[in-house]
């Protein structure tokens, strides 16, 4: 009798060859990451081989500066005002015009005074009224002094008045035109004409035609019918803070820098130092005024800004290092110098002047010494 056959479960021996696959993966995984993970580890915790860059020193010239902020203008700027009160009926110029002493600027239309004008009248009826018994009593004495009624002294002295009487006439008169006109006819010289008391450009015209002005008198500065400057003598005009000003003096150099004019330098000498500050935002400022030399084929307007170094110090043609090369400990100034091929030793070095940038090297460093630069930049890593 044959022996019943056992059935095979595929199903079962499938399912297990694939949990021996998934287990054989996993296995696999779980060793490459602990593989990259001590790798890892490893090339952190490793330190980079670091160098650092030198540099040497070099022979240069080092200036301490200050700077003045200000503005260029002229050295005198004169406003002409008008010798009578008006109405301006005429202006002759512009600004940018050159002018000359003497020229016309402008022209005014008198306004008179009723009071003025009311008594320059009266004086005037009083002159007529005195000529005429003056020139009345003359002719009378002229008669007597004929049948030698009188003596020829008292005709002199009648004569003499009506001669006055005259002159009176004739100057008020002179007086009612003046108030009147602001002139008088046939006359070379009018008040009520502006004109030029020096010569140079016209910087400023600030009043128009029709505009009312008042005349220049001990109770007022008057209106400023023109501003004239010589634009060939301008000046640096400028302040400097209360920390500087005790370094500078008369006769120093500048070198001006104007804004509107770029890669330019104009020379100055300082001319003047405020001896009295002036507080400006909180600090204390004093006012400097320095020469400027002109160049011709520049033109400088007035009211430029302008920036002025002044050298209080200056060093020629001396050993120098970049400032930050020096380390300071304790108290004391050093620099690192290369002993080898990145070698280095700490070397006490004695600075002279610095202008923030590069400073004077006295002594610790020679030519040939090359310097460990300490900024990060100088760090390399391989």
């Amino acid at each position: 009798m044959n022996n019943p056959q056992v059935p095979i479960d595929n199903g079962r021996k499938g399912s297990k060859s694939t949990s021996r696959i998934f287990l054989s993966l996993l296995g696999v995984v779980l060793v490459a990451v602990l593989v990259y993970t001590f790798y890892f580890l490893y090339s952190k915790g490793k330190e980079k081989d670091v160098y650092f860059d030198t540099k040497g020193p070099e022979t240069a010239s080092i200036y301490k500066k200050t700077v003045a902020t200000g503005s260029i203008v002229p050295r005198e700027e004169i406003d002409i005002k008008p010798r009578v009160s008006g109405v301006i009926s005429k202006i002759y110029v512009e600004a940018g015009e050159m002018v000359k002493a003497g020229d016309q600027l402008a022209l005014i239309k008198i306004i008179p005074n009723v009071v003025q004008l009311n008594n320059a009248e009266n004086r005037v009826k009083t002159a007529e009224l005195n000529i005429r018994n003056a020139k009345n009593n003359l002719e009378r004495n002229q008669l007597l002094l004929e049948k030698k009624a009188i003596s020829i002294t008292d005709f002199e002295r009648i004569e003499l008045n009506y001669e006055l009487a005259s002159e009176e006439l004739e100057a008020a008169k002179n007086n009612l035109e003046l108030t009147k006109e602001g002139a008088l006819k046939g006359s070379s010289i009018a008040n009520n004409v502006v004109r030029a008391t020096v010569s140079g450009m016209v910087l400023d015209v600030p009043i128009k035609e029709g505009s009312s002005v008042i005349e220049s008198n001990n109770f007022n500065d008057g209106t400023t019918v023109v501003t004239v400057a010589d634009m060939t003598d301008m000046i640096f005009e400028g302040n400097v803070d209360e920390s500087e000003v005790g370094k500078i003096k008369e006769g120093m150099e500048l070198s001006i820098q104007v804004g509107a004019i770029e890669n330019e330098k104009f020379k100055g000498t300082l001319e003047y130092i405020a001896p009295k500050g002036v507080v400006d935002q909180g600090t204390i400022q004093f006012q400097v005024k320095a020469s400027v030399s002109l160049r011709e084929d520049f033109f400088i307007r007035a009211g430029y800004s302008a920036n002025a170094e002044i050298v209080l110090e200056q060093r020629i043609d001396v050993l120098a290092i970049d400032e930050g090369l020096v380390l300071f400990e304790e108290g004391g100034q050093y620099v690192e110098i290369e002993t080898g091929e990145q070698n280095f030793e700490k070397r006490p070095i004695k600075l002279g002047l610095s202008d923030g940038i590069r400073v004077e090297v006295l002594e610790g460093v020679s030519e040939s010494d090359q310097i460990k630069i300490q900024e990060d930049y100088g760090k390399k890593y391989r």
